[in-house]
Order: C-alpha cells, then structure tokens, then sequence
C-alpha cells in the first residue's frame, strides 16, 4: 500500500473525532432514565455498530416503551450540549498534515448530520485538510454507503491509490461498497477483536498510518 496512496477518505466519530466515553456517558444516562443497567466500556464497545439503532436495542432499550427517535433525539441533544469538552485524538493533526505535505488529497464521510459535520471541523480548525465534506441529513446515524458511493463517483483515482480509515465494520463496508482500500483503528467505537473480522487491516493508533502514506 505504502507510497501509492494519493487521496484519503476519513470517518469522524471515533476516528478523528475522540467522542467515544461521552458517547457511553450518554447512553448510560438514557440507560439510567428508563431503569436499564448501565454499561462497560468493554460492553458498549462489543455492541456498537449501524445503524445505531441495532446497538440500542442490544442494550436494553424497548422501543415499544420509548420509541427509537425519541431516544435518538434525546441522545443527539446531549451530545451537541457537549461535543465541545472532547477533542481530536491524539496524532490526528499530525497524520492530516502529513498527508497535505505529502500532496494526499483528504476527505471526510461520516454518518453524522452534514450542517454539525461542517461545523465541528470549523471549530476545531481543520476545514482547510479536506476537499469534501459528506454527512447524513438526519441526526439517527444510519448508513452512509450511500454517500461513500457518490463521492467515489467524484474521485479519480484507482482502488490502490485510495484509503477509507474508519473504526467500526461498517466503515469497512463503506469502503468495499466504494470498491477502495480500507484500515481500521481499533481504539474507536469497536473493539479489535470485532475488527478484526473478515481479514481487515486494523491499526492500534491513527500514528501508525505514518507508515501507510
């Protein structure tokens, strides 16, 4: 892989993006609220997947007592209040920059909503790194394959010359569906042991991708 890579796609919760114990904190309080057992950090790292309501379900949550847009918006509520207290994880601005000096063309696709998308890299100054900027239109964090497959259709370059770098399986997916190579980074919303599977690529830390590009 390493020097052929010319153009990287980046997920951004818990890949850039280091929200993974707020996002527990939150869904430990939602757990609270309707008297479920809380849950591990092992534990929710075990469940996580997409769409998110799969894994809310696996938690304990009855959608027949609360409805699965209710606990969403409840959640996404929370999460905007304090999206803010978490940062970049360690490396990130450092993997980015490389890849600019390196002439690596970058951008991001995430199941998060697109205006908060584009708002959050605002903030944490790092809009300049990225050609494009692909998020869902709703706040329930379904499937983004759809939004993988349209800027695919944007970028000209070979399989081998283009990286997706996630850290769940269904970034994987994404990528396989975009027909592009793909590494994972297991200290994100899943855990390695579920990343491992099917053979994929999984890094312990975004630094690594130093070797890669």
């Amino acid at each position: 892989m390493n020097r052929k890579i010319k153009y990287l796609i980046w997920d951004w919760n818990g890949t850039l993006f280091n929200d993974v114990r707020l996002g527990i904190d939150i869904i430990n309080k939602l757990l609270n609220q309707n008297n479920l057992p809380e849950i591990t950090f092992e534990r929710y790292r075990s469940i996580f997947t997409f769409p998110v309501s799969y894994y809310y379900k696996t938690a304990g949550f009855d959608f027949s007592k609360t409805p699965f847009e209710i606990l969403g918006k409840l959640f996404m509520d929370e999460y905007e209040k304090r999206k803010y207290q978490m940062n970049l994880f360690d490396g990130a601005r450092e993997i980015l920059e490389l890849a600019k000096n390196k002439g690596i063309g970058q951008s991001v696709l995430s199941a998060y909503k697109h205006d908060t998308l584009v708002e959050i890299l605002k903030h944490y100054q790092i809009s300049e790194y990225f050609e494009n900027v692909s998020g869902l239109d709703n706040i329930y964090a379904g499937s983004k394959e759809h939004l993988g497959i349209e800027l695919r259709k944007k970028l000209n370059f070979k399989k081998e010359e283009i990286l997706f770098i996630g850290d769940t399986l269904h970034d994987a997916d994404v990528a396989k569906a975009m027909d592009v190579n793909c590494v994972l980074i297991s200290n994100g919303h899943q855990s390695a042991e579920r990343l491992m599977d099917n053979g994929n690529i999984v890094l312990s830390d975004i630094r690594e991708l130093k070797n890669l590009i």
